[in-house]
């Protein structure tokens, strides 16, 4: 029986896309200071929680005192409040010194702004609903978020403006919406908040500024802006939405970065321009034309792991930011903006404020390739088409654009499969010397005209389309809620059966896109790696367990990854397979490579300097050992 061979190019080829898997959801895990940190945070985090803290719903994380209102008719309750309060007591004796907000709106994003603090208290996106058909808000009822000022009087009080009352005026400028909140000292003496909302748009201009507290605010004291949220769960894998969450930020005129996804991590940047806490597919964004000169950001898991995979969670990251303002001329004056809104690539973009950053791409040419070709094309084709179909139009059109790069790598394997009783020959004769076997076998490529490696330039060719896509689609935010044939969302998992219990690694659930591109695969792998398999030889691959494993980690990888994702790949695996078979029953002829190697070999060969050096070094380890006997 005629020994089945080992074909190199499958090996690096496959040896590739396992340490890209690898690498891909390595780089998702923690790292051990990470870790350790992590455990802290838990730790800390458990001796905060009580005994009948309920996790199901959004709780109050914000610790406010009590705020003080004083009837100014009342001297004595306005001098118990100019006690606490000192200059900023007149804010409490105004009619507005109660807790009511101001709504303001456009055609897609609607906005409450409390009096107490002056903050936005509730943050609705309209158009929006979450996997169980619930509006998605970004802030409800002011209970998962807060912004808040502190900062020193020249009376010697420290004040909180999350506790102080500000005065609401609503105004127009042409059709845009205009609130001002006014922290009052005095009717011509105040810190004010002003927001000013567009029509159709989910930036928010916000300014910061003070008028007349020269001789209020101690200027020798730090101010400090602290900005937090709760991310609430808006989609049906909670464990899938963390592990797109997190905090992402400009810095130095225009570097990006970003925290982990991990259960607590935290970062310090100095000339900070915008602070994005993103929760996958909604973001809110804190941006200023004045670079804080310095910003602190907190990340942390409020739910376990396994709370993110109880269907009731509701809150599941909690964010937190802290920033020193600086005054000017005694006086705040920062021009800001905030954003509420869907984490889109083409409206992020729009902005021109490097905002598409917050969008996970990729780096490096991954992101090229996605921003310049995979998100115009796909919208170019979802724009007519739809989305379950755009992704396989737009899966068979990348196939056929990298047939050639199949079809060079299928050659090279066509070539080694004629030269495979050569090599077997060469193996039997020198099986007791590896160096000889070695040159022999590289002399006879060499006659050939065969090179062993050519086979890895297709595969390395194909990598960053494949890290690009594995990308996209998560991040794609056109797939989100869009159904395709039995899934009901592309942009999460596909879910044909509940199970009463869970696997680990795998999930409760049985998602069918991945269990097609897996079938997929194992064919593909049968076709490459199985028909050209050998017996196994010392230090080489198990390629029969690869074979196995590779589709098996499709299948427990992707059961809880975007539908869209597998659908890809169950795709172009079919594509790539019908494109071999062509490539093998019609294209190519074996017979007509094996004439053209044995011309090849009659032909004399000019060694380039690499195989005369690679020669000479083989040589020499040659002598060398044979000195040693």
């Amino acid at each position: 029986m005629e020994e089945k061979k080992f074909d190199l190019n499958s090996i690096i080829g496959f040896a590739l896309i396992f340490g890209i898997v690898a690498f891909m959801f390595y780089t998702n895990q923690p790292t051990p200071e990470e870790i350790e940190a992590q455990k802290v945070a838990k730790e800390q985090a458990e001796k905060e929680k009580t005994s009948n803290e309920d996790t199901t719903a959004t709780t109050d994380f914000v610790t406010e005192s009590e705020a003080i209102v004083v009837n100014p008719q009342d001297s004595v309750a306005l001098a118990g409040a100019k006690s606490q309060l000192g200059a900023f007591a007149y804010s409490a004796s105004l009619p507005s010194a109660k807790d009511e907000f101001t709504k303001i709106e456009n055609e897609v994003l609607s906005l409450k702004i409390n009096n107490r603090g002056g903050y936005i208290s509730e943050a609705l996106l309209k158009n929006f609903k979450t996997y169980d058909s619930v509006p998605v808000y970004l802030i409800k009822d002011g209970k998962n978020a807060s912004f808040n000022l502190n900062f020193g009087t020249t009376d010697n009080r420290i004040l909180n403006t999350k506790d102080l009352f500000f005065e609401p005026k609503m105004s127009k400028n042409g059709e845009n919406t205009i609130l001002s909140m006014k922290l009052k000292v005095s009717d011509s003496k105040f810190l004010e908040y002003r927001y000013e909302l567009k029509p159709n748009d989910y930036m928010v201009d916000f300014t910061i500024r003070s008028q007349g507290l020269q001789q209020v605010i101690n200027s020798s004291q730090t101010i400090n802006l602290d900005w937090k949220l709760q991310g609430t769960r808006h989609a049906k894998s909670a464990s899938y939405e963390n592990r797109y969450t997190d905090i992402h930020y400009e810095y130095d005129g225009g570097k990006d970065s970003f925290t982990g996804q991990g259960e607590f991590d935290d970062d310090q940047e100095e000339n900070v321009t915008w602070i994005g806490f993103k929760q996958h597919f909604f973001t809110s964004i804190l941006l200023t034309d004045t670079a804080f000169k310095t910003a602190s950001f907190t990340s942390k898991n409020i739910a376990s792991k396994s709370e993110l995979d109880d269907k009731d969670i509701k809150v599941t990251k909690e964010f937190a930011a802290s920033m020193p303002l600086e005054l000017t001329a005694g006086e705040l004056n920062y021009n800001m903006d905030w954003y509420y809104g869907p984490t889109d690539y083409k409206i992020l973009d729009g902005y021109n404020r490097n905002l598409d950053e917050i969008v996970p791409l990729g780096w490096g040419i991954f992101g090229v390739i996605n921003r310049y070709l995979f998100i115009p094309f796909f919208g170019f084709l979802s724009g007519f088409l739809p989305y379950g179909v755009a992704i396989i139009v737009m899966t068979i059109i990348v196939r056929i654009i990298l047939s050639p790069v199949t079809y060079k790598s299928y050659l090279s394997q066509a070539k080694m499969k004629v030269l495979r009783p050569e090599i077997t020959e060469i193996n039997e004769k020198h099986k007791d010397n590896a160096m000889k076997k070695q040159q022999e076998t590289m002399a006879l490529y060499g006659k050939a005209g065969v090179n062993p490696m050519s086979g890895c330039l297709p595969a390395l060719m194909q990598i960053p389309v494949f890290y690009a896509l594995f990308n996209f689609f998560p991040s794609a935010f056109q797939l989100r809620q869009k159904s395709f044939l039995w899934a009901d969302d592309l942009s999460s998992y596909d879910n044909i059966a509940q199970l009463p219990f869970e696997i680990p690694f795998y999930g409760d659930h049985i998602s069918l896109f991945p269990i097609l591109a897996s079938v997929a695969i194992f064919i593909y792998m049968t076709m490459t790696t199985g028909q050209t398999m050998q017996t196994q030889q010392p230090g080489m691959p198990n390629m029969k367990f690869i074979m196995y494993l590779s589709p098996l980690m499709m299948l427990f990888f992707f059961n809880n990854y975007a539908s869209g994702l597998s659908l890809y790949y169950f795709i172009s695996n079919l594509i790539t397979i019908g494109i071999m078979l062509v490539i093998k029953n019609v294209i190519i002829d074996e017979d007509k490579i094996h004439a053209k190697i044995q011309e090849n070999k009659k032909k004399p060969k000019k060694q380039g300097k690499f195989q005369k050096k690679m020669k000479e070094l083989m040589e020499q380890a040659e002598q060398q050992k044979n000195n040693k006997k």
